[in-house]
């Protein structure tokens, strides 16, 4: 594959228009491409940061798409799988237009690929960050018994709780850039898309969000209990309900990321009846 091959644009719908149907013909793998897509068209190019945003795809000779990706700063870029001689054009295309990485997310082949050419490339340092592994729901097993309480689909009214609960868990996980706490209430508030688990007072306990539906697959997140109320069966009844909800609505793919490094929730979430399809990889370049 030669760097030329890769075609580049910084408009979210001519990029959906150039990789619709591929990015939907593995909707599971292709997962984070298409909800990132699906939010930018719908919300602006500019939802994550006031840095344009950066799409590609690759051709082969047949003019058939390969491989695509999106770059949406300052998040690393998120490459669907692609070899190593894809990895390298892409590499040496992004470095011909001047375009910057802060690192890749993706397959965990791709993803150590594209990291590697673009040491090669640039002489960064770049450093393996998180391990995380992508589940699909199989069949749902809800808890049994479950905990005192019930489900409950956020409103406007709970504005406040979820922008605390969201700036709580990005600092759970690390992750200080992306949407402020405001937008991404209001996102999520106006398409129903996160439910609470509260106690019988009527106090949320627990909470887990759902992406929009995009080529058959809906992705599960985030999941968030605050720490003192974690190990009580909260997270897992209101991840059942939030998938439940997911397959009743039509969503042929429920789907779930976990961080490798916690064992909890990787064993939690294959007990409600999520199956391993594949393991992905964030690594992170520079300092």
């Amino acid at each position: 594959m030669r760097p030329d091959d890769w075609q580049l644009t910084d408009d979210p719908r001519e990029f959906r228009e150039w990789a619709g149907g591929f990015l939907g013909s593995r909707p599971a793998l292709h997962t984070v491409l298409l909800t990132v897509l699906a939010a930018l068209c719908s919300r602006g190019r500019h939802l994550y940061s006031d840095e344009a945003p950066l799409f590609g795809v690759a051709r082969g000779e047949d003019g058939r798409i390969g491989a695509a990706f999106l770059h949406t700063p300052p998040f690393p870029l998120h490459l669907s799988p692609v070899g190593v001689e894809g990895a390298e054009a892409l590499v040496a295309r992004l470095a011909g237009v001047g375009h910057r990485l802060a690192g890749v997310s993706g397959e965990q082949g791709t993803a150590a690929g594209l990291a590697a050419a673009w040491q090669r490339q640039t002489g960064a340092t770049v450093r393996l960050t998180q391990r995380q592994r992508l589940y699909e729901l199989d069949e749902l097993s809800v808890p049994d018994p479950a905990p005192e309480g019930r489900a409950r689909v956020a409103g406007p009214a709970d504005r406040e709780l979820l922008m605390r609960w969201y700036d709580a868990f990005k600092e759970a996980v690390g992750q200080s850039a992306g949407q402020g706490p405001g937008p991404w209430a209001d996102g999520r508030i106006a398409q129903g898309g996160v439910t609470f688990w509260e106690a019988p007072d009527g106090v949320p306990v627990s909470m887990a969000g759902v992406t929009p539906e995009s080529a058959g697959q809906v992705r599960v997140a985030p999941v968030y209990t605050p720490a003192h109320l974690r190990g009580r069966g909260y997270a897992g009844a209101v991840t059942a309900q939030v998938s439940r909800a997911a397959v009743a609505g039509g969503a042929a793919h429920v789907l779930l990321f976990t961080d490798l490094a916690n064992p909890t929730s990787n064993a939690l979430y294959q007990r409600i009846g999520y199956r391993k399809v594949t393991d992905f990889a964030v690594w992170g370049f520079g300092d």
